[in-house]
């Protein structure tokens, strides 16, 4: 008779091992769909370690699936923006599938009730989007991600781009109020210190009256969201010049479909549709995603 895995909290030394179970995961779905992905599970750590020790860091719920000899085989994550409530993670290695791992961590994780709005950024793997149905959530649109090689471009003179300083009361305000508008649950203060840490932020500002948002660096773009969708393509003409001063021979944008003048703006930049697609899925519409692209890697909005 099998042991079944145990089911419990996750400790800040799991940062690691948990990301092992990602990779295996997702780079078995990417073989299975035929879009196969590169790097090995130290080269994506490498690149994506500080997103997860900020997510082991700022967890809401995080659990984790231990087999009998100590090997973890799969997690569920969640971090907590007021009353938005996001799924960040839901991973199980291929062998422990199909065992009940999955319901027991996305029980827990992920609990029905909690949350003024539930939301996750899903695979297209049908035995996770059963879950996720289950959890009482629903696919909104598909999130696209836009793949190009930077070039340094101009920016209108009507817009002016201002690094934030989180030490100014002025800043943080108009970055709450923009997050307010678009996704209706502003930052708190310890994410947007790491962000303003792991990539460079800026405001933009027309006749100094802040009308959006960008950050990039060299290990992804995004959070950006502007006021009026029309304002995007110049904010990301600025994004494109900093990620090429970066030195970034590549650049990569989370642009939920809704979002067609950010899409069509790269498509005419030279960037490609990435094979790979994920989905938003909500427990009900929320937010003004025609004028948001999220944060990349696509683990949370």
């Amino acid at each position: 008779m099998s042991i079944e895995p145990t089911i419990r909290r996750a400790t800040s030394e799991e940062a690691e091992a948990c990301h092992e179970v990602l990779w295996a995961s997702v780079t078995d779905l990417g073989a299975r769909h035929g879009t196969p992905l590169d790097g090995t599970a130290a080269d994506w750590w490498a690149s994506g370690e500080p997103v997860h020790r900020f997510l082991a860091a700022y967890a809401a719920e995080w659990w984790v699936a231990v087999e009998p000899d100590g090997s973890l085989v799969g997690y569920a994550r969640s971090i907590e923006r007021g009353g938005l409530f996001e799924l960040t993670e839901f991973f199980i290695v291929p062998t422990a599938q199909s065992r009940g791992v999955g319901r027991a961590l996305i029980e827990r994780a992920f609990p029905v009730g909690r949350g003024d709005v539930r939301s996750i950024i899903a695979t297209t793997d049908v035995r996770a989007l059963t879950r996720y149905y289950g959890a009482g959530t629903a696919v909104r649109f598909p999130i696209l991600t836009l793949v190009g090689a930077p070039e340094t471009a101009g920016i209108a003179d009507h817009l002016t781009p201002d690094r934030i300083d989180l030490g100014s009361e002025v800043d943080r305000h108009a970055l709450r109020e923009i997050d307010r508008w678009v996704l209706e649950y502003p930052r708190g203060d310890d994410e947007l210190s790491w962000l303003s840490k792991d990539r460079e932020g800026y405001l933009y500002r027309r006749n100094g009256e802040a009308i959006g948002f960008a950050f990039v660096g060299k290990r992804g773009s995004g959070p950006i969201a502007a006021l009026d969708p029309a304002d995007l393509p110049d904010i990301l003409l600025h994004v494109e010049t900093r990620a090429r001063a970066l030195g970034l021979e590549r650049i990569d944008f989370e642009v939920p479909a809704p979002n067609e003048v950010a899409t069509r703006h790269l498509l005419s930049r030279g960037f490609r549709l990435d094979p790979w697609v994920n989905l938003l899925m909500s427990d009900r519409p929320f937010g003004r995603f025609d004028r948001l692209i999220a944060f990349g890697p696509p683990l949370f909005l």
